[in-house]
Formats: structure tokens, C-alpha cells, sequence
């Protein structure tokens, strides 16, 4: 059966290249939305895509008919843009790409920019970190009231911002002596390489099994504690850590005197290891667990991913 072919709205962010490279890795004819400006890096990601084979399309956000046009020459469509508490209101600008796809009529399958906990399960949200679950909810309801064939990805705590720095919000390398856990560091999350994260994510466009439902990126071996993380970074350097407890009262007061794109992220931050939001439920009927459904991944455990930093 013949490769969907690809467009990846976002392709130069964090995400959003590793979504590209896996495409292209997995043999799909992969399309990508260039938004560079005056950027060189991502200009220079953009052509390092091209050398791979990419194609880089000429539609605009500003121009709806450019969209319609470039939308037209895809299957599948796959968001990664970066939420409201990074720049304004960008997950709010793919009510004008689900605009294009409803008027061109051809997309068998759009993937919005998600990549996080499941909005539906945080109604319960608290100001200002609910904004991005708000706004992706506002996304998922154009997309159903349109009735475009979806995928919703929910995924992980990025290993390269949680698993080397043990979890710590004051830098993305292990501490030397002193590691603070939250509350007792026994909440249980999920750590996830980001190119396994866009492995799966890719797997998921042309499986029947995944359309119109929540795909859940929860590998067993990488439901982890905090706790977890610093046993095992432990053992592997030989060091004992000082372990401090912050409460759910201190940290919730710490965040207050932040600025807005901070407590939102801090917002986020609290629902994963106070309330344990990435695994304090059960997948039901609407969903699927990617490592169930492809066990041929080979995905990285976090004992193996600590080592780069040993």
C-alpha cells in the first residue's frame, strides 16, 4: 500500500523536525509548511530537509487560498506548533488550517498540535495553566464539528527537559548534591525520548486502529517516579543525593510570583507531579497505548537514556 503523504505544519521546532525525520525515515512523502522569517537555523533546517527529500510547499497562515491549494496535495496532516504560553495564541491558528482542510475536502487524517497531557481529562484546570487545554480544546471541537478524520496524540514528559535533570526546574543537567522531589516523589509519569515521540507519531497516520481516537504514549518501562529517576541516577554514578521535599502548598505559592508564560508552565508542571495527570487513569475504548500497538519500536529506556550524561 502506498506511503500517505505528509505535510508537518511546524517542521522547524523542537518537535516538529523530529516529526519530519521520522516521516521521511519511515517512507512517506513528507511536505513541510517553511515559516522562517529572517531565522537562519531554521532556514538551514529547512534545506537540510530538502537534501533528505522533502518538499517544501510555498502556502502562508496569511494567504487561506495558498492553504487550500497546498492542502490539496497531502493525505495526512500534522501540527506541532508551539501554545499560547511560548507565542500568541498559536494553537488557535489551526482553526484556519482546519478552514483549509474543510474546503479542500482530501485530508484522510489530521493530527493537531497536541503532544501532551489529553486536554479532555483537564477540565478541572486551574488559571493560567488551563489556557493550552482551553485552546486545544477548541481545536479538537472544529475538527469533530467538521467531521475531518483525526488522530490525537498524548504524550510525555520530554526526557531531555525531566530525565536528566532529575525532574528539576532550575536546569536540564543532574544535581551534585542536593535533588527536591515533589511532595513525596512518588507520583508516577511517563519519560519519553522525543524521536520515539515522533516514531510513534508517525505510526499512527496510515493505522486504522488509531482513526478518531487518543493515541496514549505510555511505555511501561518508562512509567517512572521521580523518586525512580534518582535511584536510578544514582546507581549509575555512585553518588548519594540529599532529597528535599517541596509540598504542593509551596510550589502552587512559588509560582504566583512568576510571569504569565511561566505560571502557565508551572501550571502544567504541578498536574504531573502532584496529581500524577499523565497516568492516573485507565485508557478506555476511545483510546490506544502506542507500544501496545507497535511492539516492534524499539524505544529507549530511561536507565539507558541517563547514561549520556554520566
Amino acid at each position: 500500500m502506498a506511503k500517505s503523504k505528509v505535510l508537518i505544519v511546524g517542521g522547524t521546532g523542537y518537535i516538529g523536525r523530529r516529526l519530519v525525520w521520522a516521516s521521511l525515515d519511515q517512507g512517506h512523502p513528507t511536505y513541510v509548511l517553511p515559516e522562517t522569517g529572517l531565522d537562519i537555523e531554521k532556514l538551514q533546517t529547512l534545506l537540510s530537509f530538502k537534501r533528505r527529500g522533502a518538499h517544501l510547499i510555498e502556502g502562508s497562515f496569511s494567504d487561506p487560498r495558498s492553504l487550500v491549494e497546498e492542502v490539496r496535495q497531502v493525505d495526512v496532516i500534522i501540527c506541532a506548533m508551539s501554545g499560547v504560553y511560548f507565542r500568541s495564541h498559536n494553537f488557535l491558528m489551526q482553526l484556519k488550517l482546519i478552514e483549509a482542510v474543510k474546503e479542500a475536502g482530501n485530508v484522510k487524517r489530521f493530527l493537531p498540535s497536541e503532544f501532551g497531557t489529553n486536554p479532555a481529562r483537564m477540565g478541572h484546570a486551574i488559571e493560567p495553566g488551563r489556557v493550552t487545554f482551553d485552546e486545544k480544546m477548541k481545536v479538537r471541537k472544529a475538527i469533530e464539528e467538521a467531521k475531518i478524520p483525526f488522530t490525537y496524540i498524548s504524550t510525555s514528559c520530554f526526557a531531555s527537559y525531566f530525565v536528566g535533570s532529575l525532574s528539576r526546574l532550575s536546569s536540564l543537567t543532574p544535581p551534585k548534591d542536593t535533588v527536591y522531589l515533589y511532595g513525596d516523589g512518588n507520583i508516577k509519569a511517563v519519560f519519553l525520548d522525543e524521536d520515539d515521540i515522533a516514531t510513534y507519531t508517525i505510526k499512527t497516520i496510515d493505522d486504522p486502529r488509531t482513526l478518531n481516537k487518543t493515541v496514549y504514549l505510555r511505555p511501561p518501562e518508562n512509567i517512572l517516579s521521580q523518586r525512580q529517576l534518582v535511584g536510578m541516577w544514582e546507581k549509575l554514578s555512585g553518588r548519594t543525593l540529599e532529597k528535599r521535599s517541596i509540598s504542593a502548598e509551596d510550589f502552587l505559592a512559588s509560582v504566583k510570583g512568576m510571569d504569565y508564560a511561566q505560571q502557565v508552565g508551572m501550571g502544567h508542571f504541578y498536574y504531573v507531579f502532584y496529581e500524577g495527570c499523565l497516568t492516573n487513569f485507565e485508557i478506555g475504548e476511545d483510546g490506544e497505548e502506542a507500544s501496545q500497538l507497535y511492539p516492534e519500536v524499539q524505544y529507549t529506556r530511561m536507565d539507558e537514556y541517563q547514561k549520556i550524561y554520566a
